[in-house]
């Protein structure tokens, strides 16, 4: 029988399902018999919570955490009392989670630790562009890869294993293209590890300089045993080939390769850290030729050099961008292993330009339109709000990492080179994420600044998550809600307004006194994302053309339901409204100079 939870079912053991990366990754947590599972959202990684939120709270516990060092620290507590337990995060929330990684490495676990963590090659939804393995080499820890859905399940499971008899935390590493394809999967029964209590160790589990200087040795020696462990035929398959040539590949780079060279031999790595050199050295003396097919950054290739072996790679292949059969076929044909395709004929057709851009309705608009009517100098952060910095609105000056905005901020201030007004904005998320120290630090400094939030009530950039200010746990159970107002205040922040994001009026006087007060202000721009967790849409507006003078500033809002007209009126393009489109929002009627905005005649939606 199927267990139902909610209206989702938890499959049988033995079915064969199609399932996305990001679900194969959170059955197998939950096959592992993982009982804590905990993460923040993050794409490509957010659908591995949110998966686990389906499984019975009975089994698994998953939480969204504030940030991904909370998440892992949350897991490495769960782990040290005795219960497998899981994180998951994007690469960049790896920085994040990094101070805890680097002791915890040092101390291992009891029960099983595993990080699922999901590298972004391509930047599709990033800020950069990070191989994870490299912290795994850093950490020194195993680091697991994945190359389909099938592989995402089995080596998440296999990792509490690795852990346990290694005693170390394990990184799985996905990457976009994993997590977010589909591919069959049979699945597996959910295990029952024994049970496991506290172990009173102090040596091992509190990170002190004398207990760390015991420590690193057995950890040094830990990677050792995990090189051998690696280079077992189950994570160093060998699949024999024709031809002399030999590829030493990983993760969805197999797959492509598998494409487009299935004559050829492959090492295919399942664990490339600790690296399995064995298995690369019996693998290298088979093969005439030997070429490593890796995403991003050359770190097989390297150590192959290291070791002393004939290898090529990068020469062939970017340490850029997402790879592709046709990534790989090019560099193949580069290396002279394939022959060189027919051109393919050229279309006449060029794709339409389709610039990210700001939800309709999206109530991030006005508070950006105030900050560019104030000449504001603005120090932008981690949310979909970053697209502000994208013309028209064009009203963001700087953004690097996630709860960087208030710091950059007062780092401005302090530099006093700056005649400007100086914000610092950022959303809720990621204001309870990493701005709450950063805002301590500028009021017990004294910086000149003042701080915007951009409070929409959820994650909104990963898909209307939830978070501590939302009032709601990953499972939609209520709970308590942080007061961001009281908050800001309780860091000693004493000029506070709370205003409605779609009160342009009220906006723009709260912004133009925050940026006059002398010392931290701070405006909390206060309104629900208009999609996400429910989308909010009222009766549209349209256009009465005749009073249309084509000003701009309707268009000024960078709404995506707001477009010129194709015919020309009056001897000039004009604005339309697209019905469908429009979330009744009433911006565009606020900045309207000729009143000639109105709502639909039947006042519906069309």
């Amino acid at each position: 029988m199927k267990e139902a939870v909610g209206a989702v079912e938890v499959p049988d053991a033995g079915e064969r399902r199609i399932m996305m990366g990001n679900e194969a990754f959170a059955r197998g947590i939950w096959e592992a018999g993982a009982r804590v599972a905990t993460a923040y959202p993050g794409t490509p990684s957010t659908e591995i919570l949110q998966n686990l939120g389906t499984y019975p709270p009975e089994d698994v516990h998953a939480q969204w955490a504030t940030n991904e060092k909370v998440a892992l620290d949350v897991a490495i507590g769960a782990a040290l009392a005795g219960v497998r337990a899981a994180t998951a995060m994007k690469h960049v929330g790896l920085n994040v989670a990094s101070d805890s990684l680097m002791s915890q490495s040092y101390m291992g676990v009891n029960a099983g630790l595993v990080l699922i963590v999901c590298d972004d090659p391509g930047i599709h939804s990033s800020q950069n562009e990070q191989d994870t393995r490299l912290f795994g080499r850093l950490a020194q820890v195993p680091v697991l890869e994945p190359s389909d859905a099938q592989e995402a399940l089995d080596l998440t499971r296999l990792a509490f294993e690795i852990s346990e008899e290694f005693d170390t935390p394990v990184i799985v590493r996905s990457t976009t293209r994993l997590s977010h394809t589909r591919s069959p999967v049979r699945l597996g029964e959910r295990s029952k590890p024994p049970e496991r209590s506290f172990v009173n160790d102090s040596v091992k589990n509190v990170a002190l300089p004398a207990h760390a200087r015991i420590r690193h040795p057995l950890v040094i020696e830990r990677e050792a045993r995990l090189g051998e462990y690696a280079s077992s035929p189950e994570l160093a398959r060998v699949e024999k080939g024709t031809g002399g040539l030999g590829i030493v590949t990983l993760g969805s780079a197999y797959t492509y390769v598998k494409e487009v060279l299935p004559e050829a031999s492959i090492l295919k790595l399942g664990m490339p850290l600790p690296l399995p050199e064995r298995a690369l050295r019996e693998f290298s003396d088979s093969v005439e030729r030997v070429i490593v097919v890796e995403e991003l950054e050359p770190v097989i290739e390297q150590a192959m050099c290291a070791l002393g072996l004939a290898v090529e790679g990068k020469a062939f292949f970017p340490r850029t961008g997402e790879f592709s059969p046709e990534r790989v076929r090019a560099g193949l044909q580069e290396a002279g292993v394939l022959e060189p395709r027919p051109e393919a004929v050229a279309l006449p057709i060029d794709p339409l330009p389709r610039p990210p851009v700001l939800c309709a309705g999206c109530p991030h608009m006005s508070s950006y339109m105030a900050m560019r009517a104030l000449g504001a100098r603005v120090m932008g952060d981690i949310g979909c709000y970053t697209l502000a910095a994208l013309e028209p609105l064009s009203a963001i000056d700087s953004c690097v990492a996630m709860g960087c905005s208030i710091g950059l901020a007062a780092g401005v201030a302090k530099a006093g080179t700056e005649t400007r007004p100086i914000v610092a904005t950022l959303g809720d998320s990621t204001f309870l994420h990493s701005g709450i120290p950063p805002l301590i630090d500028a009021v017990y400094n004294q910086a000149d600044i003042s701080v915007l939030i951009l409070d929409n009530h959820t994650v909104a950039m990963t898909g209307g998550q939830d978070h501590a200010a939302t009032g709601r746990t990953l499972r939609g159970e209520p709970t308590h809600r942080v007061d961001l107002e009281q908050l800001v205040r309780a860091t000693g922040v004493e000029w506070v307004r709370k205003v409605d994001s779609y009160d342009i009026a009220a906006l723009y006087h709260a912004c133009r006194d925050a940026t006059e007060y002398t010392g931290v202000a701070a405006v909390l721009s206060d309104r629900p994302c208009v999609l996400d967790p429910v989308k909010i849409q009222g009766p549209p507006f349209e256009v009465e053309a005749a009073g249309c003078t084509a000003c701009q500033a309707c268009m000024n809002l960078s709404c995506p339901a707001i477009s010129w007209t194709a015919e020309i009126m009056d001897g000039r393009h004009k604005v339309e409204i697209d019905p469908i489109g429009c979330m009744g929002c009433s911006l565009c009627v606020q900045v309207c100079p000729s009143d000639c905005i109105r709502a639909t005649a039947n006042g519906a939606n069309a």
